[in-house]
């Protein structure tokens, strides 16, 4: 008794599995809901389920998967490049402004530089490559300035007692010492490239990917496999966000799996 209690209660806390069983009742409570009081616009939940289904024996759809994971892990080992050249630069007053601006154009939309981006790359590829990359690099750069203003001064004040050089404190403490919030930033980040890729394929029909698939099924007005192919997405995004998560606590074995 006391544990259900905890559940209607601020910071109740509960166990793993009771509140596993609490989401899973949920689920079927809301689903049932939807499948009760659907409009005739948005499919019931039976047919979604269908579809996926059937998408997910679908050779086409795993090609298209393919070549859309492909692009957005290209386009975030780039970003991880130019953000890690970026931010480590910024510790240095003379370079700092590349960083600050670099975050500052996360308030840029793609829309009006698609022009831009299109006479300074030869195919369509690097297009899609360029426009991921623009939409990657300035929440990369912030969230990992972030982390390195949250570094505390004590232990920067530390390592110039201990006679640390300007660049071993660098190296040290913020590309070393920061390097597994590094990763977090990663895989939060991805969650990012991962939503863009479907809308940065509308600009390359040829090119296939989910984003092409997602068009061309809305041109059709089938939403049942629209609302499957949207919930691949979520699913697939979700096994690869507990992946990059299982794969950060084996490399940093000294941090704590969160519960």
């Amino acid at each position: 008794m006391e544990k259900i209690k905890n559940l209607f209660l601020p910071f109740g806390k509960v166990s793993r599995g009771t509140l596993i069983i609490a989401n899973i009742t949920w689920v079927v409570i809301l689903l049932a809901l939807f499948q009760i009081l659907h409009s005739p616009i948005v499919p019931a939940p039976s047919k979604i389920i269908s579809s996926f289904y059937g998408l997910m024996q679908s050779a086409n759809f795993w090609d298209n998967f393919l070549s859309s994971l492909f692009v957005t892990i290209q386009a975030m080992g780039y970003s991880i490049i130019i953000t890690m050249i970026l931010v480590y630069l910024s510790t240095i007053p003379l370079f700092k402004l590349f960083a600050q601006f670099a975050s500052k154009c996360r308030y840029l939309t793609l829309t009006g530089l698609v022009v831009l981006f299109t006479f300074f790359t030869s195919d369509l590829g690097q297009l899609k490559i360029s426009l991921l990359l623009f939409g990657i690099v300035p929440y990369f750069v912030t969230s990992f300035l972030s982390v390195i203003d949250s570094i505390p001064q004590q232990q920067i004040d530390k390592a110039i007692v201990n006679r640390k050089t300007p660049w071993g404190i660098l190296y040290e403490i913020v590309i070393v010492g920061r390097l597994d919030q590094l990763f977090e930033v990663m895989r939060q980040n991805f969650a990012i490239s991962w939503m863009m890729i479907t809308m940065v394929e509308a600009y390359d029909m040829s090119g296939g990917g989910i984003g092409t698939m997602l068009i061309k099924s809305n041109r059709h007005l089938d939403l049942a496999p629209i609302f499957a192919m949207l919930l691949a997405v979520l699913l697939i995004g979700m096994l690869f966000d507990w992946g990059l998560r299982k794969i950060r606590y084996s490399l940093f074995d000294y941090l704590e799996p969160q519960k």
